[in-house]
């Protein structure tokens, strides 16, 4: 019976988030990834809900650090303002270069931020997923471009690779894009 009264309580918490029952999904990833390839501006064509981004404008930049980690600048225009939010990526693990830890603040872990796929010039599908005690878990997941705009087949390309990963896109939506500035 806690059970129920802890999810209970979660669930304003995960209102704005993707849930679904069970253990998180394990895709592959990006075999042969390199990071340095990576680094640079990605900016969000279509993405599963995720509560710290509600606006427009969304884009992604990738800079190695001295300390060798990686900082990660998300920007969106929301409510009239350009909001900045600066966090860090490591790898965990240099045999999956593949599956970064990315966290925004010194008091939360790193979460997954897995690179299911890229060609590092156009676009990449990425994924993260947490769960809680394999009862329920909460998944993001993000189509990624060198433009603000790709080509429709590549992004219907990249949510099949999803789906076929067994991640649901049912949720999944589109950035919008028109109308923004450089950051």
């Amino acid at each position: 019976m806690s059970a129920v009264y802890f999810l209970l309580l979660l669930l304003p918490l995960v209102s704005a988030q993707t849930l679904h029952w069970g253990a998180c999904p394990v895709p592959k990833v990006q075999p042969g990834f390199n990071i340095q390839l990576y680094l640079g501006r990605w900016y969000e064509i279509e993405k599963l809900p995720a509560s710290f981004e509600r606006g427009k404008c969304i884009e992604a930049n990738y800079a190695v650090r001295q300390d060798g980690t990686i900082q990660v600048r998300n920007t969106q225009f929301y409510k009239e303002k350009t909001r900045v939010a600066e966090g860090t990526a490591v790898i965990p693990d240099p045999r999956e270069q593949a599956q970064l830890g990315v966290s925004f603040s010194y008091f939360t872990p790193y979460s997954p931020y897995w690179i299911l796929s890229t060609d590092y010039s156009t676009v990449a599908v990425v994924y993260s997923c947490t769960d809680f005690l394999r009862i329920f878990h909460i998944d993001f997941a993000w189509i990624l471009g060198r433009s603000r705009f790709i080509p429709f087949g590549t992004v219907e390309h990249a949510k099949q690779l999803l789906v076929k990963e067994g991640i649901d896109i049912f949720r999944m939506k589109p950035t919008d894009q028109t109308g923004c500035k450089d950051n």
